[in-house]
């Protein structure tokens, strides 16, 4: 297979996780506490994220936050006292837990002075990441642990160079909430397709297709000044999309993976209850008996 001038050669080490926004969604929940931290049964949004980020070889992650954010950095932090208390009591499972959080890749952060969109906030990575290739994960949807799309996506781009975008089929009535992209088949095969073309939160009737562009993305350093000359767009906002776009019309390579398994998106609340039920449901430990519960609840008689 050939490769181009905008190819790499190099697999991409580290990750964005861009986490600056307000969540507003969720408010008063997230008036002290960041939407990323909240508990998907015992393990914080944020945790399944970073899990995935290194489950594929990324080994270097940078947390871009806002005001008041700053105990999603602890979280992946040393806490001796607690590890003292567990260790005492015996409860070694418990210790192995909370020992990985901070074991899992080095955790590094920057700030987003103002939310001025998702291309603005991953601007401000450009001095970490420098002249290399980087992943950049979204803070509030993740996949199945079994089904991950994040390696495919690493090798892709490592071979191709350019732009490698991870996709999923949307309701025709969701595309406004989504950048779609329109596409090509690739000479990849499978599920891999060439992207013609960005449109950023499309009505219905103007979508290109129903193919969203979900929260991971494979970028080359080259984004950087694409941003910098982007100018708001959607929402008054620095919208990534449209830098994208901008490369995407100056020749740079742009491929996506069509994800096939199950998208965690808990960006609202509709979807963080049913993140939490479907894991919790899958769970060794307790989902046989919340499934039964469960059950029990939906059809009117199950107790508080």
């Amino acid at each position: 297979m050939t490769t181009n001038a905008h190819a790499s050669g190099r697999r991409a080490v580290k990750a964005v996780i861009p986490a600056a926004g307000l969540a507003t969604r969720f408010l008063p929940a997230t008036k002290a506490v960041p939407k990323e931290l909240l508990p998907v049964v015992d393990r914080p949004v944020l945790q399944y994220i970073v899990e995935e980020a290194a489950a594929a070889g990324i080994t270097d992650v940078l947390l871009v936050t806002g005001r008041g954010k700053t105990s999603m950095v602890d979280h992946f932090d040393r806490r001796p006292d607690v590890e003292a208390r567990l260790e005492e009591k015996g409860d070694l499972k418990r210790l192995a837990e909370v020992r990985r959080t901070s074991e899992l890749a080095d955790i590094y952060t920057c700030r987003q002075g103002e939310p001025l969109g998702l291309g603005h906030a991953v601007g401000t990575a450009a001095s970490h990441v420098g002249d290399n290739a980087f992943a950049v994960l979204l803070g509030d949807e993740f996949v199945e642990e079994d089904k991950p799309l994040l390696p495919a996506m690493l090798d892709l781009q490592a071979r191709t160079g350019g732009i490698v975008l991870a996709l999923g089929e949307v309701k025709p009535e969701e595309t406004s909430r989504y950048g779609i992209a329109s596409v090509n088949p690739s000479a990849e095969g499978g599920d891999t397709v060439e992207i013609t073309g960005l449109v950023e939160k499309p009505a219905p009737e103007e979508a290109p297709s129903n193919l969203a562009v979900l929260g991971r993305y494979i970028l080359p350093a080259s984004i950087f000044e694409a941003i910098d000359n982007t100018k708001p767009g959607s929402g008054g906002e620095i919208q990534l999309t449209d830098a994208m776009a901008q490369l995407l019309a100056d020749g740079v390579p742009v491929h996506g993976i069509i994800y096939r398994g199950h998208r965690y998106d808990t960006g609202m609340p509709l979807g963080y209850l049913q993140t939490v039920v479907m894991l919790a449901a899958k769970r060794e430990d307790l989902g046989e008996e919340f499934r039964s519960w469960l059950a029990e609840f939906v059809a009117g008689g199950a107790k508080g």
